[in-house]
């Protein structure tokens, strides 16, 4: 396990949720007064983290090209305990590459070669987010990474709506083990650092969580990473504990 920083944030700007709205905008206060509309990079629910009064933190681009200049990064709760939960979720892919470029990931340290985006599957239509090689004594990994906000108590719980895309890569995952012999691997990147044990998200998509845990039978692996998230950066933390 390691605590050093992966991953540090630009300088970001604090601010209160005044709303969110068609999943991509979300109206913002700023600590100066200024109210403005970011970038919402999070298709999902954002069950429990979308309320209006919440304080949140956002980025800020310099870039011409883009039609809104801030993104939000960050939302501040109090579920358990007062804890930032990272939101944009283009950001786990890149942290997970740090991660694995750092070693900090035991379970996934052993393999020198990264290559992320590789197309795969049996109609080769699809790409797994990475896939670790070059360990002569061991198979590769396939590794997809899932992005994990909904908090159930001290449970972190994927998915919080129905995704039948993640059901595609469950299936997809298991399938390489029995095609190539390889090691296949379901990261949930638990972007809060206030819950200490992964779920499935039953109550959201109970297909899903019976397909989760078909594929853990037939071979697939699951690596439930707890990341503690400030506005200074990305720390990870070690596994969280399974509660199937």
């Amino acid at each position: 396990m390691s605590d050093r920083l992966i991953y540090q944030y630009p300088n970001l700007t604090s601010g209160i949720l005044l709303k969110r709205y068609k999943r991509f905008l979300a109206d913002i206060e700023l600590e100066t007064g200024e109210t403005i509309t970011a970038h919402c990079a999070n298709p999902g629910k954002m069950l429990g983290l979308a309320e209006p009064g919440y304080q949140v933190m956002v980025s800020r681009s310099d870039n011409p090209k883009r039609k809104l200049a801030y993104s939000l990064e960050l939302v501040r709760v109090e579920d358990n305990e007062p804890t930032w939960v990272g939101v944009n979720t283009s950001l786990p892919n890149k942290i997970v590459k740090l991660a694995l470029e750092a070693k900090a990931i035991p379970e996934l340290s052993d393999y020198p070669e990264i290559k992320p985006e590789v197309v795969y599957g049996r109609d080769r239509k699809s790409r797994v987010d990475f896939l670790l090689s070059g360990n002569p004594d061991k198979p590769p990994i396939y590794l997809e990474v899932k992005n994990v906000t909904w908090a159930d108590g001290k449970i972190a719980r994927f998915p919080d709506t129905v995704t039948t895309r993640g059901q595609k890569h469950l299936q997809e995952l298991v399938d390489t083990i029995a095609d190539l012999g390889a090691r296949s691997v379901n990261l949930f990147f638990i972007n809060r650092s206030d819950c200490d044990t992964f779920g499935p998200g039953d109550a959201a998509d109970p297909k899903y969580g019976k397909l989760l845990r078909e594929t853990m039978a037939q071979g697939l692996e699951i690596l439930p990473c707890r990341f503690q998230i400030d506005p200074d950066g990305i720390r990870y933390l070690g596994l969280a504990k399974l509660s199937l």
